[in-house]
């Protein structure tokens, strides 16, 4: 039979031995040491001033009292350094760094998670709740694939809910992209003037729209009139638009309303002119009463012009006659078609 247990080797009273007290006594502090096994933390020499009942584990090289000692734990008793030689699957509480241990048989290591898990709430260096029950604080994220390929899934259980990712700044949403309260693909935009506004929308189908796009296609009152050369004219009805295509103030000639751009890019611009006189006419389209965006010139009939153009928001767009000319304006006859590509 062993003088010692066989896991913590804690020291028998054999029979017949005297002093039977020591024995057992260093049994007790053994057990006070490690049953409730704290490491304050790796060294590799003595500390100069230790706290009886201070544990140690020692990394080479080590040095004084610990010479040799390697590997093993140095407890500080009674004045005295008593070394532990620990186990495959000792644990313990690392001090200094305040975190569990457990003994791998070379290294004190955190330890491990078992290799299926589930949890209620989960947090990386954040705070779970009820709503958010995987939380996560960092610069970044990696989904990395697992042999070939890597699929993100969310899920929602009816079309009437949401499966979207959100994005915020300074913890205010102002994008969203899935599919928001409907089976429709879309994207959202928020700012502080406008609120949540769909900017693309796709149908299962796959037919896409865009819902903020600027468009419009302005004409005036369906009238025949004859502008003088030189005289300006605008629109009175958008007979299509979106996107905020606006008409702007009356015109001084009193020929309808400048065209006011809402948003910079480039357009796509057709003008429609219907001109009842035989001779020849020019009609210029302006950007800001001052550039001319495009030309249209030619005899009597309807015909189109079409240019591409760099606008910027709040551009107005009007006609300019340079011939006095009898036109008839109205939806299909004298008329544009504006839109930001």
């Amino acid at each position: 039979m062993s003088d010692t247990t066989s896991n913590l080797d804690l020291p028998f009273i054999l029979p017949a031995q005297a002093q039977k007290h020591v024995t057992h006594n260093e049994a007790l502090q053994r057990l006070d040491a490690l049953v409730q096994l704290v490491i304050q933390g790796e060294a590799s020499e003595p500390p100069a001033a230790p706290s009886e009942g201070d544990i140690y584990w020692l990394v080479a090289p080590t040095s004084g009292a610990w010479t040799g000692r390697e590997g093993q734990l140095a407890l500080y008793q009674d004045a005295a350094w008593v070394f532990i030689a620990p186990r495959i699957g000792w644990r313990g509480y690392i001090a200094s760094d305040q975190r569990p241990t457990v003994f791998d048989g070379e290294q004190w290591i955190a330890p491990p998670l078992p290799s299926t898990a589930s949890f209620n709430r989960l947090g990386v260096a954040a705070t779970p709740d009820g709503s958010n029950r995987l939380a996560i604080s960092s610069p970044a994220s990696l989904f990395n694939h697992a042999g070939d390929s890597h699929r993100l899934t969310v899920n929602k259980q009816s079309a009437a809910d949401t499966a979207s990712l959100l994005f915020q700044s300074n913890w205010q949403g102002r994008a969203e992209m899935g599919l928001a309260g409907e089976d429709r693909f879309s994207i959202k935009v928020n700012s502080d003037v406008t609120g949540w506004r769909q900017a693309i929308g796709i149908s299962p189908e796959g037919y896409v729209r865009h819902d903020q796009r600027p468009l419009a296609r302005a004409a005036l009152a369906a009238a025949t009139l004859t502008p003088a050369s030189g005289t300006a004219t605008g629109f009175d009805l958008l007979h299509l638009s979106g996107g905020d295509v606006t008409l702007g103030p009356p015109l001084a000639s009193g020929f309808g309303k400048s065209l006011l751009v809402p948003a910079t890019g480039f357009y796509l611009l057709a003008l429609t002119v219907t001109a009842n006189s035989s001779g020849n006419h020019s009609v210029a389209l302006r950007r800001n009463g001052g550039e001319d965006l495009v030309h249209h010139a030619g005899g009597a009939g309807t015909s189109t012009v079409v240019t591409l153009a760099w606008l910027d928001s709040g551009d107005t767009i009007t006609l300019l006659h340079n011939s006095t000319t009898e036109y008839v304006f109205g939806y299909g006859r004298t008329e544009l078609n504006v839109m930001l590509l």
